[in-house]
């Protein structure tokens, strides 16, 4: 590997290393009252290198929210590929949304922070609402296929609230996140949405 492109995966490491500890350090405290020099000390490097790298706190609690994003698009993409109906599709978007790295306790914690911060924050959101829009453009997209029982733009919206209210009554009480349970319980809200859901056609896909 040339000089430069290892230079540049040690850099990509690091910034990873420190959104990293970003989302744990904001996990563990329960909110964003924790500082650079934390992060970066859970990270092994310097508070110098995290400025470097993010410049302010709040920059890297930004790029922290980014990843999340990413991450859920990425996975929402790669399900989505692999389902062949609009029923599976709708499915692999849930599992998606509940996904081991999505759902764990301090991302569950990480992520209703940021809610209650976008409130706030112009900057944090604006990126709340991509997620927003991109979700329910994603739900409204597979709805579109399936025989709806009423307002096609309800049932998506009422499937985006579901997800993101099993999200902040999971970071209330921090207890051991139950993603099985959260998906089942979505299920069965489309399930109910639907004119006539297949219910014994083998349609689920797996988490």
């Amino acid at each position: 590997m040339a000089n430069g492109a290892r230079t540049r995966k040690k850099s990509a490491d690091r910034r990873d290393e420190l959104i990293r500890a970003t989302l744990e350090s904001i996990g563990e405290a329960c909110s964003l009252d924790v500082t650079v020099g934390e992060i970066a000390r859970r990270a092994g490097v310097s508070s110098a290198l995290a400025h470097h790298y993010f410049g302010g706190k709040d920059d890297l609690f930004l790029a922290a929210m980014r990843s999340l994003l990413t991450a859920f698009r990425n996975d929402v993409v790669a399900r989505l590929s692999e389902a062949e109906t609009s029923r599976t599709r709708l499915s692999a978007i849930v599992c998606a949304s509940f996904a081991p790295a999505q759902f764990a306790p301090n991302t569950v914690a990480a992520w209703t922070i940021f809610y209650a911060k976008a409130q706030s924050s112009p900057r944090y959101g604006r990126l709340l609402r991509v997620y927003v829009r991109r979700l329910r453009s994603n739900l409204q997209h597979e709805l579109r296929g399936l025989p709806v029982a009423g307002d096609l733009e309800d049932a998506a919206e009422a499937i985006a609230a579901m997800i993101d209210g099993l999200y902040l009554r999971q970071g209330l009480q921090r207890a051991p996140a139950e993603r099985e349970r959260a998906i089942a319980i979505t299920e069965k809200l489309i399930d109910g949405l639907l004119a006539h859901s297949p219910l014994d056609s083998g349609w689920r896909s797996r988490a």
